[in-house]
């Protein structure tokens, strides 16, 4: 199989206009695949705009970047998102959580010793895991606010030992321990990103997942959601961030130099791919 035969994808989601970190990330995505996608996370609906869906597809073609003629959006998606999860109900893997951040983070503090970190901040230390199914059936009667956390201990045990296989450093363990019990969906929204990726990737035959070396810890979720799911496993290859002048990572956040305001500044299509390559590059996490 040669480097090129793998289809590979750029998945950002349209909240603002792109940056060169998003060039560097789609370039490495579209180098690796001889299949190149192109797909809209859209599922959050207070942020996401058809402004910045259009504006996406305008700064990668402005680019030069060629992908599959067919965008997925995720916000068309949700049925499939409610599948999978409805999946992960019937196993028993799921647990509604009432929690609110405020009350999470006090449990947190009272907590002896500094809790694991978890995919998306401290790792949720299981307050309503242990919840009798009477309680849970009772708040979520009285239309209490909730999520669905995945019971990752339980899932793992279900699963048993699972690899996934970086392209740079082979075979990797997945790390289930401290992941914490992840929010896979809400009652506005079916899905999380971890979910929804999954299901993405399996469905479009993504065959080599691309990203930065920021969401690596979130493969470890991501291969134990393929296996419960009974999902094709893909490999991985991670590239490094881009940063800028100040050493910080390009960003929405940071109000990073988007591409849109460098074209509109008279810069040719060559001169920001060269900005790119003059980046300095973070290679490893803190």
């Amino acid at each position: 199989m040669t480097a090129l035969a793998h289809t590979t994808r750029f998945a950002p989601s349209p909240t603002g206009y792109l940056h060169l970190g998003h060039a560097f990330a789609a370039r490495f995505a579209a180098e690796r695949g001889q299949r190149f996608l192109l797909r809209l996370e859209d599922i959050d609906a207070t942020r996401c705009r058809p402004e910045f869906s259009a504006a996406i597809l305008e700064d990668l073609a402005w680019l030069g970047l060629v992908w599959q003629p067919e965008v997925w959006q995720q916000s068309q998606r949700l049925p499939a998102y409610q599948a999978a999860l409805d999946q992960l109900h019937a196993k028993g893997l799921l647990y509604p959580c009432f929690c609110t951040r405020k009350a999470i983070q006090a449990e947190l503090a009272a907590m002896e010793g500094a809790p694991h970190p978890g995919l998306d901040g401290p790792a949720y230390p299981g307050t309503c895991r242990a919840l009798s199914p009477a309680d849970r059936q009772a708040q979520i009667a009285a239309g209490a606010a909730h999520c669905w956390r995945l019971d990752t201990a339980a899932a793992a045990k279900q699963c048993g030992p699972l690899r996934w296989h970086d392209r740079d450093q082979g075979w990797i363990e997945a790390e289930l321990s401290t992941l914490g019990d992840v929010v896979l969906g809400r009652k506005e929204t079916p899905t999380s990103y971890h979910l929804a990726v999954v299901v993405d990737d399996a469905a479009q035959g993504v065959d080599l997942v691309t990203r930065g070396i920021d969401l690596r810890a979130a493969t470890h979720l991501h291969r134990l959601l393929q296996a419960l799911l009974g999902l094709p496993t893909p490999a991985y290859a991670f590239h490094p961030l881009l940063l800028d002048a100040q050493g910080q990572r390009f960003a929405k956040r940071n109000r990073s130099a988007t591409i849109r305001s460098q074209r509109e500044a008279g810069l040719s299509a060559q001169q920001v791919w060269q900005a790119v390559e003059a980046c300095p590059k973070q290679t490893r996490l803190p």
